[in-house]
């Protein structure tokens, strides 16, 4: 085969690819589909660099190798050198008159589980290894990473510094207790303490170590140093809940910034998604129009309508009211001091206000040990973004700095002082006013792509009983 620069698929389907055109490229890809008759075929080919196939059009005739072609299937994998000219039929504007086809791999069409079109989200799920071929996980993966670009580009151009936080934690940042343990000790023969407990001390750590729930913890300690930060990594609960909302493995995002009071947070957390769905609207134009044709037809209108209004703000209390006067039923009852489900936000952003909503002043009792407390003593300065569709999309507040006031809710909420000595020392030594908030990067995947199922944003998911992949 004579050697060619590899095209990409996106490149020559660009409108402005007319430098190429009646000029010999190469373009290597997954074949989709073929089809045809005896003088000729009709190969569409992927490679994953857009949600579009290009057409190769091949003279069957000029082809020595019978057997080659006929190889050539769902599913195969080629190079073809060819000329890119003007497309004679409907549906595309250019197509590849192919020259040469090298065939790098078969795939048998009896085996080959993606050979027929139609497939479930629930079947895919089951070969994970092959979903990222078809066309709605080639759009997610491709607006996924777009959307991780996105964060990136907005921390960075708004002053703030990428902080890597640990995956492996001695703490335990919500309270939960729901965490995976790091361990080297042998599970058959666990070292015991005088009381009968397992020895900690001679784990690999030399104390108990878990998989992280959040950086929420140690990016406060970047961002008392550095002013603005943010992290972006993987984070991970093993609570046992097997439904479409919940990963035993996600990715989080959590700035932290200091000198911000509650009212910054919010006005960052609103301009952040405002410039993420834009950039999305702008990049991933093709790819969105595909999921909206295939799974939700209001997904472009629900996007333009986050960055195209205002988001409106109250407080939890007058939320509480709006729910309670409006005499809708719900599953869960409303009354002050209980944390609000998906029914309650959901009805606030798509039936009250008609927009996103950021809700704050929650009562402190269903809130972390960390938010600042108000001067009412009843409630913290929290905020939670609320999205249609989807409910609670960022969760965050102003953090507390005054150094008893924190302890004081730390020995409250049983939390032993040891297991944070040096989270509460931030307070003691230069302790300033600071803010911040997490935002569940599967849970905007979802809102962003309609999608039903969180499994199906996350290239591998990870969950109860399942880490096939």
């Amino acid at each position: 085969m004579v050697l060619l620069q590899r095209q990409r698929v996106f490149d020559l389907l660009k409108k402005d690819s007319s430098s190429l055109l009646n000029k010999e490229i190469n373009v290597k890809g997954w074949v989709r589909t073929r089809r045809g008759n005896k003088n000729v075929a009709f190969i569409a080919l992927n490679d994953g660099s857009v949600i579009h196939n290009i057409q190769v059009v091949v003279d069957v005739k000029s082809f020595k190798d019978d057997e080659l072609l006929r190889k050539i299937t769902t599913g195969s994998c080629i190079s073809v050198n060819g000329k890119l000219v003007q497309s004679q039929g409907q549906g595309q504007a250019v197509e590849i008159q192919a020259t040469e086809i090298v065939l790098y791999g078969t795939a048998d069409p009896e085996k080959y589980p993606l050979q027929k079109k139609g497939h479930t989200l629930e079947f895919l799920r089951e070969i994970a290894h092959l979903r990222p071929r078809t066309n709605t996980f080639g759009a997610v993966f491709r607006i996924r990473h777009a959307l991780s670009f996105a964060i990136h580009k907005f921390f960075n151009d708004s002053g703030f510094y990428y902080l890597h936080t640990p995956i492996i934690t001695g703490s335990d940042a919500e309270g939960a207790g729901a965490m995976f343990r790091v361990t080297t000790l042998d599970l058959e023969n666990l070292p015991k303490t005088d009381e009968g407990k397992v020895d900690y001390n001679q784990d690999f750590f030399g104390k108990e170590t878990n998989l992280t729930v959040s950086g929420q913890l140690e990016g406060e300690l970047g961002a008392l140093a550095l002013s603005n930060i943010y992290t972006f990594g993987p984070t991970f609960r093993a609570e046992n809940s097997n439904t479409s909302r919940h990963l035993s493995e996600f990715w989080m995002i959590e700035p932290e910034m200091a000198f911000y009071d509650i009212h910054d947070n919010m006005d960052l957390a609103e301009s952040f998604l405002k410039f993420l769905i834009s950039y999305l609207l702008e990049h991933c134009e093709d790819d969105l129009a595909f999921l909206q044709k295939m799974y939700d037809s209001e997904l472009i209108e629900r996007l333009k309508l986050i960055v195209d209004t205002h988001f409106e703000r109250l407080t939890y209390t007058d939320a509480i009211d709006i729910l309670i006067d409006s005499g809708h039923t719900f599953e869960f009852p409303v009354q002050w001091g209980v944390d609000l489900q998906s029914e309650h936000e959901r009805y606030l952003v798509e039936q009250q206000f008609k927009k996103p909503v950021i809700l704050t002043d929650y009562p402190r009792d269903i809130k972390a040990f960390y938010m600042k407390l108000n001067d009412d003593g009843k409630t913290v300065r929290a905020m939670d973004v609320l999205f249609p569709k989807i409910g609670e999309i960022v969760g965050g507040s102003q953090r507390e700095e005054d150094y008893e006031k924190l302890r004081g809710r730390i020995n409250e909420m049983g939390i032993h002082e040891e297991d944070v000595w040096w989270y509460l020392e931030t307070r003691k030594f230069g302790t300033a006013p600071h803010s911040g908030f997490g935002l569940g990067f599967e849970r905007l995947m979802l809102f962003v792509t309609g999608l039903g199922n969180i499994r199906d944003v996350i290239p591998f998911p990870r969950s109860p009983l399942n880490a096939e992949f």
